[in-house]
């Protein structure tokens, strides 16, 4: 067995010197070819504007519904006739209903405010008869268990 702290000088067999393969110059590369730069198709039709104002999309929706109502086509057909995806048309639908519920949220006006002061009050009124009531039940509860 070897001595392993021995760190005297290493003696390399002469078989494995021979193995050693000596670097040689690589070959320079070729410059590589530019890639052809693509062109931008161009389409018969102009790009259609990808945002519309509320203005235009009331229209469309407003044109999409006469449409159907008067049973001209079918709701797809009208939606394609317009020129939008399915998607942009329920999305639309979906934010004209939200925008037409916060209109027709009714403003609070005096009389509804005394109103609600009204109720108020007697809210209190009832939570204080409630907790009578509960406090008597208890007490009454507490002498027949006995432990009053």
């Amino acid at each position: 067995m070897a001595d392993e702290n021995n760190l005297g000088p290493v003696t390399a067999d002469p078989e494995t010197v021979t193995d050693v393969k000596i670097p040689t110059a690589k070959k320079p590369k070729s410059p590589r070819r530019q890639k052809a730069v693509a062109e931008p198709v161009q389409s018969k039709t102009a790009a259609k504007p990808r945002r519309y104002s509320e203005q235009e999309r009331n229209e469309k929706l407003q044109l999409i519904e006469t449409q159907v109502s008067e049973g001209k086509g079918t709701l797809k057909d009208a939606i394609k006739g317009a020129g939008i995806s399915e998607q942009t048309y329920y999305q639309w639908k979906k934010t004209a209903k939200s925008v037409e519920q916060k209109a027709e949220k009714p403003v609070a006006t005096g009389n509804e405010f005394a109103d609600l002061v009204a109720l108020e009050e007697e809210n209190q009124r009832l939570r204080k008869l409630l907790a009578e009531k509960l406090r008597a039940e208890n007490a009454d509860l507490r002498k027949r268990l006995g432990l009053d």
